[in-house]
Formats: C-alpha cells, structure tokens, sequence
C-alpha cells in the first residue's frame, strides 16, 4: 500500500526507513490490540489461537516497538506527522484498556471502524505525501479520500463479523447500531464513493490502465460482500479480505516490475 502511494503519486522509490517504520509500527499495533481482545464469541480458530497464545503477541507487540522506535531516528524530522498516526492507532485500541477514560471512547457511535480505515488511510496514503513533501494537488486530495472508502467497505465486514463481540463489551459503531438493512446501503454507499472517486483521478491526470488496477480490488469485493456476510472463514476474512486492501498494489509493483 505505501509502493502504491510511492508509485502513484509521488513518483519516487519508496524510502525504505518509512517502509519499515511502517512494517514494524504495524506488528506493534496489531499484537497491541489482539493481545487486549478478551474471549471472542466469533466462530474464528484464529481467534480461540490468539486467546490462548496472548504471550506471543505481547513479545512481538514489544519487538515491533523496538524496531519502530529504531527506524523512526531515521524519520524524527517528521515527529509532528508521525505522531498523528500513533494517535489514530492508539484510538482504534484504547477502547479495549481497562481504565475510565479509555473506556468511555466505547460510547462513540462511529467507533473502532473510523478509527482503523483512518489509520490505514493516513499511514498508507497520507503520511508518505508529507514526509516527502509531495506538493498539493487534486490527485494528491482525492487518492486518500478513496482509499479511506475501499478500507472503510473491508472494515465493515470484519465488524459485522465481531458485531456480537463489541455488542458484549459495550463498543459502539455503526455496525452495532445499524440492522443489516443500513449496513447493506453502508456498504454500498462506501464502495460506490470510492468508484466514483477513482474515476475522478482520471480528469487529473492518473492514466486509465491505472484506474482499473485501482479499481479491481472493489470489483472483487462487491460479489464477494454476500458470501462474506454469512461465511467467516480465517482463510476469507485474513487473506482475501485483508489482501484486497493491498492487492492493487501489488498489481501495480507486478506491472511496474515486468
């Protein structure tokens, strides 16, 4: 996802102390926040391991931290840009810390879902921009804007899926609120403002070979949103589904490449 913001809209290599600063931040959040999860009621073998090995994620929550920390020396320039994503992160798990103030964050009706496509977002589309200082344009603005809705879209399944689980622990979102009537038109609303979204990039210069690169992930996801609601498979949810956020991306490293 960075090589796609790198390749796109910033036309340059990717700098490697980002990209690894972003690998291991991610390593450290994600066993962060699994390592808080309490029991999950969704029928996951992933998640009855995760339960029961919650030591390991602690120890890699620990190793991505030493390697974040390492490779954001290389970064400090950018403290103020970096720290907003550490923000974001923070946000999306604070909710699962057992202290008052955390907890209240809870009763926010958008919730974790914001949260965390904000975070990919920012991360993958956001901070590479600026800590090039890439100059401004409608490229620039739009790309962003439409990759927030293609995470958000993804992000609304794996809740649906947790839905009983953040009903148990008092998470509040839009997937716990809404019937499955108005996370249908979520769902819908979200993929079709990314496609529109991407089809402006075109008017700003982004050639159309790719567009349609861009555009393949949804074009996936859409047939597969009906299936996904009903089968919550390990294998869908966290190679599929996760892999659709990367997927053009890796097309786009596989063109470039060949």
């Amino acid at each position: 996802m960075v090589y796609q913001t790198y390749a796109l809209i910033i036309d340059k290599p990717v700098n490697y102390y980002f990209a690894a600063f972003v690998f291991f931040s991610t390593v450290c959040s994600y066993n962060f926040h699994w390592a808080l999860t309490p029991h999950m009621l969704a029928p996951s073998h992933r998640l009855q391991w995760d339960e029961r090995h919650k030591s390991y994620h602690y120890l890699l929550s620990i190793a991505g931290l030493i390697g974040a920390v390492v490779c954001f020396f290389f970064l400090a320039e950018h403290w103020f840009y970096i720290g907003i994503a550490a923000v974001l992160t923070f946000l999306y798990s604070a909710p699962k810390i057992s202290f008052p103030p955390f907890q209240w964050l809870k009763k926010i009706a958008v919730g974790k879902t914001i949260f965390l496509a904000m975070a990919w977002t920012y991360v993958t589309a956001i901070l590479p921009v600026l800590i090039e200082e890439n100059s401004i344009s409608t490229t620039v603005i739009l790309f962003p804007i439409s990759q927030f809705f293609l995470i958000y879209a993804i992000c609304i399944l794996f809740d649906l899926r947790d839905r009983e689980d953040d009903k148990a622990e008092g998470i509040r979102s839009m997937i716990t609120y809404f019937d499955e009537k108005g996370i249908d038109i979520l769902f819908s609303l979200s993929i079709m403002i990314f496609i529109v979204l991407v089809f402006f990039l075109s008017n700003d210069g982004m050639g159309w070979g790719h567009i349609i690169l861009l555009l393949v992930p949804a074009i996936i996801l859409i047939p597969l949103y009906p299936y996904a609601k009903r089968n919550f498979s390990d294998y869908l949810y966290y190679f599929v589904l996760d892999g659709l956020m990367m997927f053009s991306g890796l097309l786009l490293w596989l063109v470039n490449r060949f």
